[in-house]
């Protein structure tokens, strides 16, 4: 079967969507490991629950990011990832980093990219007005945020809405959109090629799957 380690920062709702996927067997795969840059991280104890490996490593230990990051590389390694998945993880990652998991490793991002790249993104869309809003998963390469987008999710934002009515909107997408993505990597039929992403055989557009 083939391995998923995740990357959290965080809570980890995403995390717990993509557990929840694979003990459903949503997604033909398991989780190895999870790792997370702060030791409080509240997606550990999800992961220990669910009986998988969680570690935590702290960037205080380490001379610079890059240190950091190849720590962290060598301990991922140790479990053979089929794909890494970004979930909340809060960290910029060095250019080896993204390198030397180069069309294996996924990330979501609260905004229909590439508008609102980095952060505060539900709050920047509604200053700007904007009617709608979503998320984007897609795969990482080195510009932040900026890999080519596999699928999207939108969401109203309505005229009264606050930022966190705005970003649960936004999460309940992300829990049904970030497993589906997972799965289709796992069953072979999403690929990176040629700086695009492939569902299928089938070159998607650069705002990702649409559909039938």
């Amino acid at each position: 079967m083939k391995r998923i380690v995740v990357l959290i920062s965080g809570s980890g709702s995403n995390l717990q969507a993509i557990i929840d996927a694979c003990q459903q067997g949503r997604i033909d795969g398991r989780l190895a490991a999870v790792f997370s840059n702060q030791a409080d991280a509240y997606g550990l104890t999800r992961a220990r629950e669910a009986g998988i490996p969680a570690h935590a490593l702290d960037v205080r230990d380490f001379a610079d990011r890059e240190a950091f990051d190849q720590a962290l590389m060598a301990e991922i390694d140790r479990y053979a990832p089929d794909l890494v998945v970004l979930a909340g993880y809060m960290r910029i990652l060095s250019p080896a980093f993204v390198q030397h998991w180069q069309g294996r490793m996924l990330n979501i991002h609260p905004s229909l990219l590439p508008r609102y790249p980095g952060l505060h993104t539900h709050r920047r869309a509604i200053a700007n007005g904007d009617e709608q809003h979503g998320t984007s998963v897609h795969f990482v390469t080195e510009e932040l945020d900026g890999g080519p987008v596999i699928l999207q999710a939108r969401v109203p934002i309505f005229a009264q809405d606050s930022e966190a009515e705005v970003a649960a909107r936004v999460q309940h997408q992300e829990h049904a959109i970030y497993p589906l993505v997972v799965s289709w990597f796992m069953q072979g039929r999403l690929t990176l090629r040629d700086g695009a992403a492939w569902l299928d055989g089938q070159r998607l557009p650069p705002q990702g799957y649409a559909g039938e």
